[in-house]
């Protein structure tokens, strides 16, 4: 074996112990409270959307399915942390449901040391990026997600390796990365649970790569 294939698969490894896992969810790495994560968000059925003033308010195709959203929360403590991102994803607007995920989400991250306190908005939800349009609807669910606690900067990175996937598919260019020119956040995924299983090993590749 290669030796640089030695150590990428020793990395993997020890980042794998350090995985915490339950059914959709998993967290790998356990030193930080700022991540790389992917949300797993279902579809339930076909939506033509207005997001917000992206691309001048034109209306977004969206077939029914999964579709991958790549996001970062790179302060350690505050709104913009991991933990308080994801569980703003996971929380819609003024009276409507959460997902269904959440509180599963805030149980497992205090069993784990991710974020402190009450991670709910503090004053409610309010739609202002490209992703909150989407999760506001009530025919889509994040069915989970994929997380690595570090600070490395891999957003960008990672959101073009998963474009750039057979299995995925751009539905409209730009789309969930309004402060990333260039890259498009949001993508469709055609592939099966295996292509969803490999997440954590893309993301231990990049903390690596990263390193």
């Amino acid at each position: 074996m290669n030796p640089k294939d030695s150590v990428l698969q020793t990395e993997i490894a020890r980042l794998s112990r350090e995985a915490v896992n339950i059914p959709s969810v998993i967290i790998i790495g356990d030193k930080s409270q700022a991540g790389t994560y992917v949300l797993r968000i279902r579809l339930r059925e076909d939506k033509a959307l207005q997001i917000g003033r992206f691309k001048k308010g034109k209306l977004i195709s969206l077939p029914a399915g999964d579709y991958a959203y790549v996001g970062s929360a790179l302060s350690e403590k505050g709104a913009t942390s991991l933990a308080r991102r994801l569980v703003r994803h996971a929380t819609r607007s003024g009276d409507k449901r959460p997902h269904g995920i959440r509180n599963r989400m805030v149980e497992q991250f205090a069993e784990c040391g991710l974020g402190d306190g009450n991670l709910l908005p503090k004053r409610g939800k309010t739609l202002f990026w490209n992703i909150d349009f989407l999760l506001d609807l009530e025919s889509a669910e994040i069915e989970g997600f994929s997380a690595i606690r570090s600070s490395a900067r891999l957003e960008d990175r990672l959101a073009k390796k998963l474009e750039q996937d057979p299995h995925t598919q751009v539905i409209e260019r730009g789309l969930g990365a309004n402060d990333v020119p260039g890259n498009t956040h949001v993508l469709r995924v055609c592939g099966d649970e295996s292509w969803w299983r490999s997440l954590p090993t893309v993301l231990a590749n990049m903390i690596r790569d990263g390193s």
